[in-house]
């Protein structure tokens, strides 16, 4: 029997890259896509060193004739694809208030649209075999609103609804649908995601408390291939469960969040205090930002 042929996005770097190469160890024929071939020599040498075998392909997930041409190739090439894992992403820091239309579709386009072009493309096949399995790889973000990051939660929210309605949609042809809520995972993203749009000042301490927490995070992040081996159980496992949360943080803030009413919630972001904010958060959910 040949291998499953397996497609991960955003296989350049942090998740995306891990989870390849582990699926690639593991048995798959691993396709990895990535928006420039002239950038991945480290995913290539990764690999190499892993004793794994990754093929690259070009493809800009925020591009509908990128997407095509991309999974196309991969079709002609593999003749089907039995996982696909929506992995590239981008970040999004801005309030609401500061925030222009024009940044909420740009990332919607790339965290929303682009898993959905993938999805697409993957889904007839899968539904013909009657099986296959989508591994969206949200955030922990996308269950509780991050601070300062409007945009970029917005957009994780929105994946996480698409992923709970496709898992009923697919449940009748046998597709598997896994979601992926990982807290701070070692990753470039996060070196980039650096930008602090605080245009009149008033949002000082939002964003202040935003890099603390991500600070605190890259201190303690998790290894990305710990979230590849999950990745590779969520696909692989008897007993299915839709959402994976994973990695610092993960479990404690979307468990602490469940937890706490509407009205806690909105409270604590009346501290004026950064010392009081910490501790706010640490009783909510146990991690301590200070």
């Amino acid at each position: 029997m040949s291998k499953p042929v397996a497609v991960v996005t955003g296989a350049n770097s942090g998740i995306g890259r891990a989870t390849a190469i582990h699926l690639a160890k593991n048995g798959y024929s691993v396709f990895g896509t990535v928006r420039s071939m002239t950038k991945a020599t480290k995913v290539l040498a990764m690999a190499e060193d892993h004793g794994a075998e990754l093929q690259l392909i070009e493809l800009d997930i925020a591009s509908d004739d990128s997407v095509s041409e991309g999974m196309d190739q991969i079709l002609r090439q593999a003749g089907r694809v039995d996982v696909l894992v929506n992995n590239a992403g981008v970040g999004g820091n801005a309030v609401a208030e500061e925030c222009p239309p024009s940044m909420y579709l740009d990332v919607m386009n790339t965290n929303l649209c682009g898993a959905v072009r993938c999805i697409q493309a993957v889904l007839p096949g899968m539904r013909e075999r009657g099986s296959g399995c989508i591994v969206n790889i949200t955030s922990i973000a996308g269950r509780m609103a991050a601070l300062a990051q409007s945009p970029y939660v917005t957009s994780k929210w929105a994946l996480e609804g698409l992923s709970e309605g496709l898992a009923q949609e697919l449940a009748p042809f046998g597709i598997r649908v896994a979601v992926i809520q990982p807290g701070v995972t070692k990753s470039a993203i996060f070196a980039k995601n650096i930008d602090a749009p605080n245009q009149s000042g008033a949002y000082d301490p939002h964003y202040r408390r935003l890099f603390q927490f991500y600070a605190t995070g890259m201190a303690n992040a998790t290894d990305p291939f710990e979230v590849g081996e999950l990745i590779h159980h969520a696909i692989t496992t008897d007993a299915p469960q839709l959402r994976y949360p994973c990695s610092w943080g993960g479990a404690e803030l979307i468990e602490g969040r469940a937890k706490m009413s509407d009205a806690d919630w909105v409270e604590m972001g009346r501290h004026q205090d950064d010392s009081d904010y910490y501790a706010g958060f640490k009783a909510a959910f146990g991690l301590d930002l200070a």
